[in-house]
């Protein structure tokens, strides 16, 4: 079985797709994590993420820089937004991700071309979506949280520059899957969003049966 479930940056689809894994005891890939090691290897090499052949340089990024808490900066998410754009970053990364998606028994991933080009045949397909005022709010008290100091105007202007980027680029930009499920996250709590997305692939589940 594999579950899709794609959304913009702060949508809540990482702690969805990670309760759905713990729920359907299923391997869970958070795809987004591949393209932030690329954005933060594309600095450590001090190259232009912009320049595409110094981003695909940075796909040959080393498995332990999975762990680098700094991939989960606002730094390195805006680097990873950049990053995506280029074609050859998608096709290095395709394979890491097709592969793990077709492992016997299935798989859970998340990001924003899981339902449309890495496993367009998922069994359940999931848009989890937000404002954008609403995803700022969520990834601004996580920064607090780590005590790391940004106002929620940058969060906020990041955010839709990103929303652009990914919804525009010409390789695999985000967009909802004809047959996805789509639960949109602003006004919920984190248990209601999760139980929403339960709910959603069983029916989808159902529907296949």
């Amino acid at each position: 079985m594999i579950i899709a479930v794609d959304g913009p940056t702060a949508s809540g689809k990482g702690t969805i797709a990670r309760a759905l894994a713990a729920h359907f005891g299923l391997p869970h890939l958070d795809t987004g994590l591949l393209y932030r090691a690329v954005g933060r290897q594309c600095a450590l090499n001090g190259g232009n993420p912009d320049d595409p052949a110094d981003a695909r340089a940075a796909c040959t990024f080393p498995d332990s820089l999975l762990d680098d808490p700094e991939l989960r900066s606002e730094a390195t998410g805006g680097l990873a937004s950049r990053v995506s754009i280029h074609s050859d970053v998608r096709k290095a990364l395709y394979e890491r991700q097709r592969s793990f998606a077709t492992q016997p028994g299935g798989a859970i991933l998340d990001g924003r071309d899981i339902g449309t080009v890495i496993a367009p045949e998922a069994d359940a397909k999931l848009f989890v979506t937000a404002s954008v005022e609403a995803r700022a709010e969520r990834r601004h008290s996580e920064m607090l949280e780590q005590d790391r100091a940004v106002s929620i105007e940058d969060i906020t202007a990041d955010l839709a520059a990103r929303d652009k980027r990914d919804r525009t680029r010409k390789d695999s930009p985000l967009v909802v899957a004809e047959d996805a499920l789509v639960i949109e996250t602003s006004g919920l709590r984190r248990e209601e969003a999760i139980a929403a997305a339960i709910a959603a692939v069983d029916a989808l589940l159902a529907e296949h049966r």
